[in-house]
C-alpha cells in the first residue's frame, strides 16, 4: 500500500487512463466511485486505528514500561500504525476534492504514508522473531531479547523503512490541472514503467512475500515446539498462530495482487477501457481493506495477551469506571472490588502466552 504504487499514484481519477497504442480512457466512473466509497472508510479506519493504538502506547508505557524486548516492538508497531492513520484524513480529503495542502504535505504525507507502511511490516516480522527465540531457543533468548538489543533493533528497523519510504517523498509533487492541483507520483517520462514496476515488485517482496515466508518458517517451529510441551495453553497459543497468518495474508494478498495486475498489464492481456476501470476500483477496494489491518494490529499483538488484558481492564477501572462510580454511586461497589482484583497475577501465564 504505498503511495508510489497505490491508487494515489494516478489520481486525480477525472484524468485518462495512459495507453501507448490505444485511445486515452477517461476515468471519470471511478473518480465518482472514489469519492463516495473512500472517505467514510478512511474515517473509520482512522477512528479504530487511532483508538485502538493509542491504547497500546498508553499501556506500555503507563503500566509495562517497556521492560522487554516484545514491549518495544509492540510499542513501535503501534507507533507505525499511527503514522499511517494520520496521513488518512487527508487522503479522504483528496479522494472528493482537489489538492489544497501544497507540494510540501504533498511529499511528506506520501513519505509518512509509506514510511508507516514499511515500518509496520517491519516491526511485525521483529515480533515474529520475537516469539521464535522465545519459544523455540528459549535459553538463547535470555541473553537475545534483551530492552537494549529491542531498541538498537528498531532504530536499524526505522533506518531501512525511512530508506525504502524515499522515492514516495522524492516523486511524489503537486500540479495544477485544469479542475485544480493534484498530489501524485511524477517519475521520469522515459523511465515511468519500469520505475512503477519496480516499486510494485518492491511492494510484494517487502510487503508480503518475506514476510509471509518468515512467518510460516517461524511458526512452523514454534508449532513444533509448542506441542512437544505440556503448557496447558499450547492450543490457544497455536490457535493464535494460525489466525495471525490467515489475517495477514487476507488483508494484504488481494491488494498486492490487483497492483501487480496494473502495472504489469501487458503480461496479464488488460488492454480495454472496461477491465481497465474494474481494476481500479478494484485497488481502491482491496487497498482499504488492508488499511484494516492497522486496527487489527492492536488485536492480535497485544490485546490478546494476558497481561495486556489485565492491564487494559486496569486502565478503564481507575479511569473510567471510578469516574463513572462518582456521577452514578450505584456503580462505586462494583468499581471498587474490580479495581481491587486488577493487579493480582494470573498463575497459569507462563512464557508462551506472554510472547503470544
Amino acid at each position: 500500500m504505498g503511495n508510489e504504487t497505490t491508487d494515489f499514484t494516478d489520481w486525480p481519477l477525472t484524468t485518462e487512463f495512459d495507453y501507448s497504442d490505444s485511445t486515452p480512457c477517461p476515468a471519470t466512473e471511478e473518480k465518482h466511485f472514489a469519492a463516495n466509497f473512500l472517505p467514510p472508510l478512511y474515517s473509520l479506519v482512522l477512528i479504530f486505528g487511532l483508538t485502538g493504538n493509542m491504547l497500546v502506547v498508553l499501556i506500555l508505557v503507563k503500566y509495562k514500561r517497556l521492560k522487554s524486548m516484545t514491549d518495544i516492538y509492540l510499542l513501535n508497531l503501534a507507533i507505525s500504525d499511527l503514522l499511517f492513520v494520520f496521513s488518512l484524513p487527508f487522503w479522504a480529503y483528496y479522494a472528493v476534492h482537489d489538492w489544497i495542502f501544497g507540494e510540501a504535505l504533498c511529499r511528506i504525507l506520501s513519505g509518512v504514508y509509506l514510511l508507516g507502511f514499511y515500518s509496520g511490516i517491519f516491526f511485525i516480522i521483529l515480533l515474529t522473531l520475537d516469539r521464535y527465540l522465545a519459544i523455540v531457543h528459549a535459553v538463547f533468548a535470555l541473553k537475545a531479547r534483551s530492552v537494549a538489543y529491542g531498541i538498537l533493533a528498531s532504530v536499524v528497523t526505522w533506518a531501512v523503512a525511512i530508506l525504502i519510504s524515499v522515492p514516495g517523498v522524492v516523486f511524489h509533487k503537486t500540479q495544477k490541472e485544469s479542475s485544480g492541483y493534484t498530489c501524485s507520483a511524477h517519475y521520469p517520462s522515459e523511465q515511468r514503467n519500469a520505475w512503477k514496476q519496480f516499486l510494485t515488485l518492491k511492494m510484494n517482496i517487502l510487503g508480503l512475500l518475506i514476510p509471509m515466508l518468515i512467518m510460516i518458517c517461524s511458526y512452523t517451529q514454534i508449532i513444533k515446539t509448542l506441542l512437544q510441551c505440556r503448557n496447558e495453553k499450547k492450543h490457544k497459543a497455536v490457535r493464535l498462530i494460525f489466525i495471525i497468518m490467515i489475517i495477514y495474508f487476507f488483508f494484504w494478498a488481494p491488494y498486492n495482487i490487483c497492483i501487480l495486475l496494473r502495472d504489469f498489464q501487458g503480461a496479464f492481456s488488460i488492454s480495454t477501457c472496461e477491465g481497465n476501470g474494474r481494476l481500479h476500483k478494484a485497488i481502491q477496494v482491496t487497498e482499504t481493506i488492508s488499511m484494516i489491518h492497522c486496527c487489527i494490529n492492536p488485536i492480535i499483538y497485544a490485546f490478546a495477551g494476558e497481561k495486556f488484558r489485565k492491564y487494559l481492564r486496569s486502565f478503564f477501572h481507575k479511569q473510567i469506571a471510578v469516574h463513572m462510580s462518582k456521577l452514578c454511586p450505584v456503580f462505586y461497589a462494583d468499581t471498587a472490588e474490580r479495581a481491587s482484583s486488577t493487579y493480582t497475577q494470573s498463575t497459569g501465564e507462563q512464557e508462551v502466552s506472554a510472547a503470544l
